[in-house]
């Protein structure tokens, strides 16, 4: 969890990955859900982050996957709207903005760029952090849309291996 040196969960981010997040809030504040969810963050960065995209399975996976976001948040995300995303890793915070995945998720991003040298994450970070509980609402739209965890892990790591060499000073 956070300790005293942590800088919060929007102070570790490229400005690429702070506009995600602003997208995510956008978009949790339009579709009258109470917390930012994995799922809101997934398809923020997906319409956001180029290096995301490329390491997904092609075109068509990228559509499918936004396909399915836009359907959720047009309906599906409904059955979702009345509770908290919570993988049961930790307390819920009453009032908070962030679900306990999502907040766990951006914490995590934050961790890896500090264990790559970075005092930023970038996407990749939090994609590969969203992946990470597989009880999380991103890793459920992934799979619906027939996107198989072990190959995209392996794609994300080869991706952060160049997040290093971009130098994104944010």
């Amino acid at each position: 969890m956070s300790g005293p040196n942590h800088p919060g969960i929007d102070a570790g981010l490229s400005a690429e990955l702070a506009s995600v997040v602003s997208g995510a809030r956008r978009r949790a504040l339009r579709d009258g859900d109470r917390q930012i969810d994995t799922a809101h963050l997934l398809h923020s960065l997906l319409e956001s982050d180029p290096e995301v995209r490329a390491v997904f399975d092609g075109g068509p996976q990228v559509a499918r996957l936004l396909g399915y976001l836009v359907q959720r948040s047009i309906g599906y995300g409904l059955r979702w709207q009345s509770a908290v995303e919570d993988s049961g890793a930790g307390p819920v915070v009453a009032g908070g903005r962030w679900s306990p995945v999502a907040a766990g998720a951006m914490e995590e991003a934050y961790e890896r760029a500090v264990l790559r040298g970075d005092e930023r994450a970038c996407g990749l970070d939090l994609l590969a952090a969203l992946v990470a509980d597989p009880r999380s609402r991103a890793v459920e739209v992934l799979g619906r849309a027939g996107v198989e965890l072990p190959p995209l892990l392996e794609r994300i790591e080869s991706g952060c291996e160049e997040c290093v060499s971009g130098g994104d000073a944010g």
